[in-house]
């Protein structure tokens, strides 16, 4: 009897207990929630660290099937959870995880539903350090990325960079194993890190684009704020996904092409499925658990990857995607037709051709877009015969490295100009801003271009014990980066009163690799797209000035986690508030990549501004004064309305008949500029 009692003391006291941030997520702190999170981060292949006391009772005596009452669903995504580490079916610890893998995915997305349906910051900080222990550490930081991006109790929150917390998906192997050496020999380190290849390889003279570790996470980061597996049952509807897909995977396509343009390369050219692959790829990176990352040899043949996909059946759903395209219609999977052949077809279209779980038909058009990740992933053992582990195409955080990414997304982007090209151009009435005209644009400041080093840690990457103190240990990268400069425009509103006006600027290389000169039908395509923002125009005469720091298309670095834990722990002791709402964003390009590479004698661009009616053409109130969030251009207004009603690109995305026409519109304007890199 007393051993019966003792036992339901015992029971009663793990139902109840509760560490000290127990309390309701509206009285805890944004500085306590950004402490717990880095600190669930913090060598995620290790176990929770001692000292951080609630998070290791939490990991040890939580019970997560006790407190359905913190959970949404009554505990339901939890039980699946349980059931399946119980069951022996969850990927093991210190192994390799892939996104594109579909039982990694379907293991990480079971712990992001259990992170999304919990109530209060106690309950979700509770079973992320639970399950922290017990899940493949991959899975768990996409899992915890993903929930705290999307979760309403991740609200200001900052994720660290990623290549900190996973430091073998964006360092090479020689800098890791010399982070190794180091820190058994417990000697500081700062390694110089290389790009691949060698200058025998014309791509190397670009292979900063592609591997520059920003522009990596912004990329990982897009696919977490937009990712492909979302359902609108996780609390909203992602606003245009399928037209951003298209756009920002346009947007990372063009500007590779004027790195190349700046480098004496010619336009990359797309993927043909019957032809080889004609850039061959040495990562030079290691899996911290699985083996080196495969290599590809140059003219590389297409093959099957054995259960996966076949290559016909690419050929096949491209050509019911072209069909489709040449019809004017998409087929749903109930066998009704879906009008494409308007403004938001590329919606419909950019989900068809991801496929993202919003495509209305997949068992017809496939997923070409992730199918051919894993295709190009697995050329170097495309029937398993080497055991080798997944390739960088299969890692969002890995895959710009690899030349073929950019072929292949040329290859996806000429399938949406076949879509865009069969749309009618825009007319005077969908262009024009009446009295309203642009007189003068200009550039306070220099347009020019340098490398930087760039020193980040590498601590994560190694294994330690609690017992012995770290060394500093980092890598230094060289990276693009550019004087900051100011946009100018000079505009008259021959209104009688204020109108609201929304403000596109477009950068285009003007000349193709042989110096020929793009006409503006040809060259619109290949446009980048800097900013993009909204001002009160007032009557008579206005003068618009725009930092590069402020476009809408950038992000600032994220402080290192280093810095964001001193940041949080300050905060924490003194109970002050913490505000790192300008970081809040991860999606973006780099602020320093705001600007092609250009070249020493200047090269020229197009720049083409055009002011439009921003009461017809803003989705959302008080963009001037609040662009909620920054990097909209490309990556929305998270959670929110994409705040532009036009199509992404207007007015360039359709076929120009006579540029003459289109540049005679008072509120369009074009001016050449140059931009010079200093060595």
């Amino acid at each position: 009897m007393k051993a019966f009692a003792f036992l339901l003391l015992l029971a009663v006291a793990s139902a109840s207990w509760l560490p000290e941030f127990q309390s309701d997520h509206h009285t805890v702190s944004t500085a306590k929630k950004q402490q717990d999170v880095l600190r669930l981060l913090y060598k995620v292949t290790e176990h929770i660290r001692k000292r951080y006391t609630e998070l290791k009772e939490a990991s040890v005596n939580y019970d997560p099937a006790g407190h359905p009452e913190g959970c949404k669903d009554g505990g339901v995504a939890v039980k699946t959870l349980l059931s399946e580490i119980a069951d022996g079916r969850v990927l093991e610890q210190k192994h390799y995880f892939s996104l594109f893998n579909d039982r990694h995915r379907e293991e990480a997305l079971m712990l992001f539903e259990v992170l999304m349906n919990c109530k209060d910051w106690h309950t979700a900080v509770s079973n992320a350090a639970y399950f922290r222990e017990r899940l493949n550490e991959g899975v768990f930081v996409y899992a915890l990325y993903t929930a705290v991006i999307h979760s309403p109790l991740g609200k200001d929150l900052v994720l660290p960079p990623l290549y900190e917390i996973t430091p073998h998906l964006f360092a090479n192997t020689e800098v890791i194993n010399r982070a190794y050496s180091a820190k058994m020999t417990q000697t500081p380190g700062k390694f110089q890190m290389s790009f691949t290849g060698t200058k025998k390889n014309p791509e190397q003279r670009v292979a900063y684009f592609g591997e520059d570790i920003g522009l990596n996470v912004h990329h990982v980061s897009w696919h977490m704020d937009y990712p492909f597996w979302w359902k609108d049952s996780y609390g909203y509807h992602l606003d245009r996904k399928g037209e951003l897909f298209f756009w920002a995977h346009h947007q990372l396509t063009v500007r590779f092409d004027a790195e190349r343009l700046s480098n004496n390369l010619d336009l990359v050219d797309e993927l043909y499925w019957d032809r080889p692959i004609v850039e061959g790829f040495a990562p030079h990176t290691t899996y911290k658990y699985g083996g080196e990352f495969p290599a590809r040899p140059d003219n590389v043949n297409f093959e099957d990857v054995d259960g996966v996909a076949r290559i016909r059946d690419m050929v096949i759903f491209e050509t019911r995607i072209r069909d489709a395209i040449a019809h004017g219609y998409v087929t749903a999977a109930d066998g009704s037709k879906i009008d494409i052949r308007n403004e938001h077809g590329i919606d419909i279209l950019g989900d068809v051709i991801e496929s993202s779980v919003y495509s209305p038909n997949p068992g017809y058009y496939g997923a070409l877009h992730n199918l051919a990740h894993i295709i190009l992933g697995r050329q170097g053992d495309p029937h398993g015969k080497f055991n080798m582990p997944p390739g960088v195409m299969e890692h969002f955080e890995t895959a710009t490295r690899d030349p073929s990414f950019f072929r292949l997304h040329k290859y996806m982007d000429n399938i949406f100009k076949e879509h865009k090209d069969s749309l009618p151009p825009y007319t005077k009435e969908e262009v024009e801003f009446p009295d309203v005209a642009i007189t003068a644009v200009g550039v306070d400041g220099k347009l020019e271009t340098f490398f930087e080093d760039f020193e980040f840690n590498l601590l994560m990457g190694v294994d330690d014990t609690e017992e012995v103190e770290d060394v500093p240990i980092s890598a230094v990268v060289s990276r693009l980066n550019h004087d900051p400069f100011t946009m100018t425009a000079d505009i008259s509103n021959n209104n009688a009163a204020d109108v609201f006006a929304t403000i596109r600027v477009f950068l285009c290389p003007r000349y193709d690799a042989n110096g020929i000169l793009f006409t503006l039908n040809e060259g619109r395509w290949n446009c980048v797209e800097i900013d993009k923002f909204w001002r009160t125009l007032v009557p008579g005469s206005n003068h618009v000035t725009r930092k590069s720091s402020d476009t809408s298309t950038t992000v600032p670095d994220v402080p290192s986690f280093q810095s964001l834990v001193a940041l949080a722990d300050a905060a924490v002791a003194s109970g002050e508030d913490l505000d790192l709402s300008a970081y809040s964003r991860g999606c973006g390009i780099p602020d320093r990549l705001l600007l092609p590479k250009g070249n020493a004698q200047g090269m020229e661009f197009a720049v083409v501004v055009a002011v439009t009616d921003g009461s017809k053409d803003a989705a959302v109130e008080g963009l001037e004064k609040d662009e909620r969030g920054g990097s909209h251009a490309q990556c929305g207004i998270h959670g929110e309305t994409f705040p532009d009603k036009r199509p992404l690109g207007y007015p360039l995305d359709r076929r120009i008949l006579d540029e003459r026409a289109l540049l005679n519109f008072p509120n369009l304007f074009r001016t050449i500029v140059k931009i010079s890199h200093r060595e």
